[in-house]
């Protein structure tokens, strides 16, 4: 329930309209919607599986309903849903097997449990939304938001930068075991300051205390431990903790004059300055200096070995490297670096990327290839478009704007795949075949991404960082046009540089959408926009 207050917990500047005292009992009919929309994931420490329970949940509804409940209004966790099985998981295949820190514990938690956690995470997300208690510029965890709006978000900040003749640097941090270093005093500390209080502070105090955890692996199991420490990775809960965990780092970035994104645990700092700028690298140090402060206080360690530094010239930038000190280590700017599955390089032409993608897609083909004759064509479609083309369409719309020439290794790469599916030689005309399998060409795959996170600007379904780069036409006198769904095109700035501009979302998103059609622009939702802009881009690219 939100209850309203005009003293809550914390310093007097973050008293809120109102206060999070208690969570709401569910109805009978809102615990059977949990239960059956849950995945059926099951754990070891179930005692029937998911599955099961969820088929015969109608019968046990009442009992459901009574246990909830219970534990919502007297801001209590059960112990026997605070017990995980910890299952080690090697981060990448490449990894050695034999070094524990290439591990990742993902904790494998009771199905009751998780449906507990997602009847809290409805109402605890409902009120930070509707108190603007969440970071902007956090795109982990969030409805609407992925790696792609954050690095779409990362990538025209240094565009624009580029376009303005600035100079740029893009450091990338990395936590250490961020999940499980998180001290709960300090949590709850936070979560009073955000006006939690009451039955739900207890709550959320009863779900991090007294937790406990085994180890499996293999045919072994370890014999429980307490865990002290942390949220559980493979919580429904957890990652939402996490956020409001590490809020106040972004005032601390932004008090040195940095601007800064995240995706979870990834930060991404951007510094933008005149190149003229010689006091550039001892800004930044004092930023890191700060954050690593900040990451003592709060029990987290950065990860200096996974820390990257890009540096991005501007027009006549009389220097073209960059180092900075992080706890007495010099970092120093490298030519490429890897943020959240994509190569960034200081030119954003992303040819490192694509180069990797055409590696990666290569291998996939080369190796369903082998196997190609024991599939059916319907099975070599499914298998191409889950390894291939996948690959081809992840976080693509970061390549809008990029030259024919530049895409062109990714087109060769969904041609052969096309011929595989129809298992035809390499020199088949691939038209016909792009036709039959109805896929778009990787330049119209490009624009179509574009367009669809265009529509959720439009339609403030999107991370409001996207939607502040577009707005809609309007006239001085009311014509027809008026309703028609236009986009403002982003006017030419003096002194910038028109070949960066041309390559902005805010530029390309209004150029593309204004040439749509009138029934996709004015599409009600995201399923009908889809239905119109597929066989518009088509007919454009195909014929």
């Amino acid at each position: 329930s939100f209850a309203k207050s005009s003293d809550t917990a914390g310093p007097a500047h973050t008293a809120l309209p109102c206060a999070l005292t208690s969570f709401s009992p569910l109805s009978p009919d809102e615990i059977s919607r949990l239960v059956t929309a849950g995945r059926p994931t099951t754990c070891p420490l179930d005692p029937i599986p998911s599955s099961l329970l969820q088929t015969i949940s109608g019968d046990l509804l009442p009992y459901l309903t009574s246990l909830i409940n219970s534990s919502l209004t007297a801001g209590y966790v059960p112990s026997v849903f605070k017990r995980a099985r910890v299952a080690p998981l090697l981060k990448k295949p490449t990894l050695d097997p034999s070094d524990v820190n290439n591990y990742r514990p993902v904790s494998l938690l009771s199905f009751l449990s998780k449906t507990l956690e997602r009847a809290v995470l409805g109402q605890l997300s409902c009120y930070l939304s509707q108190n603007d208690l969440l970071d902007p510029n956090q795109s982990g965890f969030k409805t609407g938001h992925s790696t792609e709006t954050a690095l779409l978000c990362v990538t025209e900040a240094l565009r624009t930068a580029k376009a303005n003749s600035l100079s740029s640097a893009l450091i990338l941090l990395d936590l250490s075991a961020a999940f499980d270093t998180v001290n709960h005093q300090i949590l709850l500390s936070t979560l009073s300051e955000l006006g939690i209080s009451g039955a739900a502070h207890a709550w959320i105090a009863s779900y991090l205390t007294g937790r406990s955890y085994q180890v499996a692996w293999r045919e072994s199991v370890s014999a429980p431990r307490a865990l002290t420490t942390g949220v559980p990775q493979g919580s429904v809960l957890g990652p939402l903790l996490f956020l409001l965990y590490t809020k106040s780092l972004g005032s601390v970035i932004s008090s040195h004059g940095l601007s800064y994104h995240c995706y979870a645990d990834d930060t991404q700092l951007i510094f933008s300055f005149p190149p003229s700028d010689n006091q550039v690298a001892n800004r930044i140090s004092a930023c890191l200096a700060d954050i690593s402060v900040w990451m003592t206080d709060h029990h987290l360690k950065l990860n200096l070995g996974k820390t990257e530094l890009l540096f991005l010239p501007g027009k006549d930038c009389p220097f073209h490297d960059l180092a900075i000190t992080v706890d007495n280590s010099l970092v120093s700017s490298s030519q490429s670096a890897k943020n959240l599955g994509v190569i960034l390089d200081n030119t954003l032409s992303f040819s490192t990327n694509i180069k990797a993608v055409t590696r990666s897609c290569r291998f996939m083909l080369y190796n369903i290839r082998r196997v190609r004759p024991c599939l059916t064509q319907e099975a070599a479609q499914v298998l191409i478009q889950a390894l291939v083309i996948s690959r081809l369409d992840y976080c693509n719309s970061l390549l809008a704007g990029l030259p024919a020439c530049a895409i062109k290794p990714l087109q060769l790469i969904q041609n052969a795949a096309a011929r595989l599916v129809f298992n035809l030689p390499k020199f088949s005309h691939v038209t016909p075949l792009l036709r039959s399998l109805h896929w778009l060409p990787v330049e119209a795959r490009i624009r179509y991404k574009t367009m669809v996170l265009a529509y959720g600007a439009v339609r403030g379904t999107a991370p409001p960082y996207l939607q502040a780069l577009i707005r809609p036409y309007t006239q001085t006198r009311a014509l027809r046009s008026s309703t028609s769904g236009l986009l403002a095109s982003l006017p030419l700035r003096k002194h910038s540089s028109r070949s960066a501009q041309s390559k902005l979302f805010a530029a390309l998103a209004p150029q593309w959408w204004n040439k749509l059609p009138h029934d996709a622009r004015t599409a009600e939702s995201i399923t009908t926009f889809r239905r119109h802009l597929k066989p518009h881009l088509f007919k454009e690219y195909l014929g």
